[in-house]
């Protein structure tokens, strides 16, 4: 949210303004001290740009068209899994991975793969997808059960 509202006041060229957390935290309705976590993951990434002082602030690094969602998500550390399945944890009903020998649990496969969707998914949506709207119709169709195009 915080980074689509930097991209919304991103110019022509790509630069933008320089925005302060705090206006960014009112306006989303989000902590300025979570944003300031945030936004220091994001700078490390090169993500984000800052200056300090009166008129300091932040602005994106580089144009919104060429920044990912998925590129966001990994920046702040924030893993979307679909799963509590995760080698050498008990995620998977206490079996040990299949690469020790062991089972993993039935549903294993399903939700590995959802999460592997949803990455594919956020790596094709940039911030501009976001702020002009172009995300809605975007998840790929799948053929019903039992009809699988080939």
């Amino acid at each position: 949210m915080a980074m689509v509202d930097l991209a919304t006041r991103e110019t022509a060229d790509g630069a933008g303004e320089l925005i302060c957390l705090a206006d960014i935290a009112q306006r989303q309705q989000l902590s300025q001290s979570y944003l300031e976590q945030l936004f220091g993951k994001l700078r490390r990434a090169e993500l984000v740009c800052s200056a300090r002082g009166p008129n300091g602030g932040y602005r994106l690094a580089r144009p919104s068209s060429q920044i990912a969602i998925a590129d966001i998500v990994a920046a702040v550390d924030e893993p979307i899994k679909a799963t509590r399945c995760e080698t050498g944890s008990g995620g998977c009903m206490l079996a040990p991975g299949r690469d020790a020998g062991g089972e993993m649990c039935q549903t294993h496969d399903l939700w590995t793969e959802l999460g592997r969707q949803i990455a594919l998914f956020l790596c094709a949506i940039t911030l501009a997808d976001v702020v002009l709207g172009r995300v809605a119709g975007r998840a790929i169709g799948l053929a019903p059960a039992g009809h699988r195009a080939e």
